[in-house]
């Protein structure tokens, strides 16, 4: 009997193990939440829950919330969280809504692993295919990660478009590309950046039709479906237009991605390299930032045109390391994917160094931050030494793992090649 097998019994154990540990750390540890709703590693300004109840007090005062540059988030979120009962007398609502959200994500990851299209594509099979993790590791490896506990407690608004990627990778692989453009859509809506995983995600659409549905034509689907998606986006801020009553919420919500002018601390690389910039260079650098991040997607969705999946793996790496403003919420959606594609785990060359890493920046961010801020005893450049090295762990990783894909894939097609060393010339 195989213990990974993915079972409805089993599923719903793991999903409610998961729920039980999170409502314990809300009622059990009262004060947990706060405490990590303030961390600048789990809340950004465009992720904050304490900035959200903000422009949520002045929406229900009938003022608008993008006044005095204080919220930055989707109008569509204030909607939604008013019909939730008063969160002062009645947290477990919004609580419930953030462990749901992390299920939901849960649910899309085992339809993932399920696919098995980390491993076979329909372009590509790997001969180590038969080694693929099992979807309830997957899941369990997402819904217990310290990383995801700490943004479903800490509420991070960066839950939402997590699950909401996750769900338009696992529409994808299901062959139901309209629902794929749909949840992308609303992942975009909220935090932009998902806009930059379209092409990827259209070819793993395409690759994935279900055989009656098939269109032949690349050109053609790529058109109808970039329709639905900009059909979708243009119907969501319609709507934010009613919620906001004017077009403000605009460069409120993705002016200031763009511009970043809230230069709040985070574990990114950005902030700190523009409170230094003089004003007369930031336009260029901001343009230079925003080109790098956008650059890999043509590259990698060219070269790995046969496994787009792990092309949307690679880019959730890239993006939770150079977005403007990044937390742990995109890194265990990064970490999230990884697992899939355990089958070339042999292949890479620094596992331990990558986590050894991580670990030391996990741990020494927090301290850092406290030197800074609370003791007095450092200055910024503390804090942004060790985003550095936090950066640069995920970027081993993203590195090792973009080698075992290739490696594999270079296997196929040199087989005499197979357990030999590669060396630079």
């Amino acid at each position: 009997m195989d213990g990974g097998k993915v079972t409805p019994g089993r599923t719903m154990a793991l999903l409610a193990g998961a729920s039980v540990l999170r409502l314990a750390m809300f009622t059990l540890l009262p004060g947990l939440p706060d405490l990590l709703a303030g961390r600048v590693e789990i809340s950004t300004p465009v992720t904050s829950f304490k900035r959200l109840q903000e422009g949520l007090f002045l929406y229900n005062h009938n003022v608008s919330p993008y006044d005095g540059g204080v919220y930055h988030q989707a109008p569509l979120l204030l909607p939604l969280f008013s019909l939730l009962p008063s969160f002062a007398a009645f947290p477990l609502a919004t609580y419930m809504l953030y462990i749901g959200a992390d299920l939901l994500s849960a649910r899309a990851l085992l339809r993932i692993a399920g696919s098995g299209e980390a491993g076979e594509s329909a372009l590509f099979a790997s001969p180590r295919r038969e080694k693929r993790a099992s979807g309830l590791v997957v899941a369990a490896l997402f819904l217990f990660n310290p990383f995801t506990i700490a943004s479903c407690v800490g509420r991070s608004t960066g839950v939402f478009t997590t699950c909401a990627i996750l769900h338009a990778i696992a529409r994808a692989v299901s062959g139901a590309p309209l629902g794929a453009m749909v949840a992308l859509s609303f992942a975009a809506y909220l935090s932009m950046y998902p806009l930059l995983l379209l092409p990827p995600l259209l070819l793993l659409c395409y690759d994935r039709q279900l055989p009656k549905r098939a269109t032949r034509s690349l050109t053609q689907f790529a058109t109808t479906h970039l329709a639905v998606a900009a059909g979708v986006l243009a119907a969501l801020f319609w709507m934010s237009f009613l919620v906001a009553g004017s077009w403000e919420f605009l460069p409120s919500t993705y002016g200031v991605q763009l511009t970043l002018s809230d230069l709040a601390p985070n574990v990114g690389l950005w902030w700190y390299f523009f409170v230094e910039m003089f004003d007369s260079f930031r336009s260029f650098f901001l343009a230079v930032f925003w080109l790098h991040l956008s650059c890999y997607v043509g590259g990698l969705t060219v070269r790995l045109r046969r496994q787009p999946l792990a092309v949307l793996t690679l880019l959730l790496g890239i993006f939770a390391v150079f977005k403007p403003y990044p937390s742990i919420s995109d890194t265990s959606l990064f970490l999230a994917l990884v697992p899939l594609y355990r089958h070339v785990v042999p292949l890479m060359r620094y596992t331990f160094v990558v986590a050894a890493v991580i670990m030391y920046a996990t741990f020494l961010g927090p301290a850092f931050y406290h030197l800074w801020i609370y003791a007095g005893s450092g200055n910024a450049n503390f804090f942004y030494a060790i985003t550095l090295v936090w950066g640069l762990g995920q970027s081993l990783l993203v590195c090792d793992l973009t080698f075992a894909v290739l490696r594999d894939e270079w296997e196929v097609e040199r087989p005499e090649m197979v357990g030999k060393e590669i060396r630079q010339i």
